[in-house]
């Protein structure tokens, strides 16, 4: 039942990232593509905005990628974590808990699923190395 439980957390965990890395990297579902990533990151002070917008964009899509197959896990879900923690402590800690207010709510999540998957890894349902 426990590899049953860590398929579906790598899944949902999968599903959400490879969807924003597609939204950041490409425009796809009415995302922002790489440029407009790159114009947000500008405007919270990273520099340069356009190698972090590629760094974010790609580690979403990777990360996404190895956690629906089931390879490199730990790191994909490391990954994971830190983009989780980059964008709750830059943009969302400040406007409190709660996503209603645009706090760090749903980072929260995702941080937490990463964390389980960083300590249980992929489960027998993967591909092996």
């Amino acid at each position: 039942m426990m590899d049953l439980a860590l398929l579906v957390l790598r899944i949902c965990l999968a599903v959400v990232f490879l969807g924003h890395g597609l939204q950041a990297a490409f425009g796809i579902f009415g995302g922002p593509g790489i440029n407009g990533f790159s114009q947000m990151l500008a405007g919270l002070g990273f520099k340069p905005a356009l190698f972090w917008a590629y760094i974010g964009a790609y580690t979403e899509l990777i990360s996404g990628l190895l956690l629906l197959v089931g390879l490199f896990t730990r790191l994909a879900a490391a990954l994971i974590l830190i983009f989780m923690l980059v964008a709750a402590l830059t943009v969302h800690v400040s406007k409190g808990f709660f996503i209603q207010s645009g706090g760090f709510e749903y980072n929260f999540v995702l941080s937490c699923v990463s964390i389980a998957l960083i300590m249980l890894g992929a489960g027998k349902f993967r591909l092996r190395r």
